[in-house]
């Protein structure tokens, strides 16, 4: 699912379908993933729990085998992740922006995805490795239940974050100061309406309305917020008064 939004943005990043670029697709990658390991979790605690209410016969030497080189995959494909910077996408701007994968939620996704896998791998390696020494066969269903209510918590986390950015409902309120210190700084310019929402990893949209006595373009506002790295696409309304 992640490597599809990366490929799919990149492909239509430069599309006038896509009035804000394609940014929002590793948003939209993310929360299906997050559904994808919700799912994932329900079914471990589902079967964990038959298996604790019905014990099975365990293989732990062949089990053991599986889990570790498991681990080892897991923690290869997460150190792998950990220092990758996709190139990020920018329509308005007509230039790449690398960020990290803190602020891109499709990485995180797959990085989750991962870091949920190797938590499995260990909680089932100490499971098998108590069950081959003491007989406790029913850790292995217990230490199922455990990783799945970690992963869910990390899914309903992951589709909490993704939502808001898809339902335009995360606002970055330093960016909105620092567009009100710009655009009202050693003038009688006031800000009468500011909307700002997440486009993509890092990046920002924002429509400012001005209220101003001076015959002031809208060019000038532009200027004043052209060092804003972040705010991609700025939209500026111009409300020019009198005093009478």
């Amino acid at each position: 699912i992640s490597g599809f939004a990366y490929v799919y943005a990149r492909r239509h990043a430069g599309s006038a379908r896509y009035t804000f670029g394609t940014g929002k697709v590793g948003d939209l990658a993310a929360y299906t993933s997050a559904l994808v390991l919700l799912g994932v979790a329900l079914f471990i605690a589902w079967d964990s729990a038959a298996r604790l209410a019905t014990p099975v016969p365990i293989a732990f030497g062949e089990a053991l085998v599986v889990a570790v080189l498991g681990l080892g995959v897991n923690l290869v494909s997460a150190a792998l992740l950990s220092r990758t910077q996709p190139r990020g996408h920018d329509h308005d701007r007509g230039h790449h922006r690398d960020h990290h994968h803190g602020h891109d939620r499709n990485l995180r996704a797959a990085y989750l995805h991962v870091l949920a896998d190797a938590l499995t791998s260990v909680l089932a390696i100490l499971a098998l490795a108590c069950g081959a020494l003491f007989g406790w066969i029913w850790l292995d269903a217990l230490m199922g239940m455990v990783g799945a209510g970690l992963i869910s918590y990390w899914a309903v986390g992951l589709l909490r974050d993704s939502s808001r950015t898809l339902l335009d409902a995360e606002p970055d309120p330093a960016l909105a100061k620092r567009i009100v210190d710009a655009v009202e700084a050693d003038s009688t310019d006031r800000i009468a309406d500011l909307h700002i929402w997440r486009i993509g990893p890092g990046r920002f949209a924002a429509i400012v309305s001005v209220v101003t006595d001076d015959a002031t373009t809208v060019e000038s506002y532009k200027n004043k917020l052209a060092g804003l790295a972040e705010l991609v696409h700025l939209t500026v309304e111009v409300q020019r008064c009198r005093e009478a």
